[in-house]
């Protein structure tokens, strides 16, 4: 069975832990005037980053993202939350589901906007992998 997101749109909360917060600016859009998804992306790379470091309680490096899926744009002013949740740790690897929510409007609406997983290696000061240490 395999751990990739599937489209799941029927979720109405989000899964995991809130990593990341911030507010999608107009510096952030594309030449549509909506929010540039490689933005989106490294948003999403800091907060799964986060728990990988915790994790391994030492440097991490991206090794891979998988099955990631764009649900709906975000907009400027969207309150962009991450949310990410472990999956899996090998002897020097982690793997993180990391979903993208935004808070949209003047009611808050939670509405999801994209999903992935990204796998971690856990590395040394000179940036060779090493066993992470639970």
């Amino acid at each position: 069975m395999s751990d990739a997101p599937t489209p799941t749109p029927e979720i109405t909360e989000p899964q995991g832990e809130l990593v990341i917060r911030t507010i999608a600016m107009p510096a952030d859009t594309n030449a549509n005037g909506d929010i540039f998804g490689g933005w989106l992306m490294s948003q999403m790379d800091l907060g799964a980053a986060i728990v990988a470091k915790n994790l391994s309680r030492s440097r991490v490096t991206t090794v891979a993202v998988d099955g990631m899926v764009f649900h709906n744009p975000v907009y400027v002013g969207d309150i962009v939350n991450c949310h990410a949740r472990l999956l899996k740790v090998g002897r020097t690897s982690m793997r993180i589901d990391i979903q993208a929510w935004v808070q949209r409007g003047q009611d808050g609406t939670l509405l999801k906007v994209t999903e992935g997983i990204f796998t971690y290696v856990a590395i040394d000061d000179k940036g060779r992998p090493h066993p992470v240490h639970r």
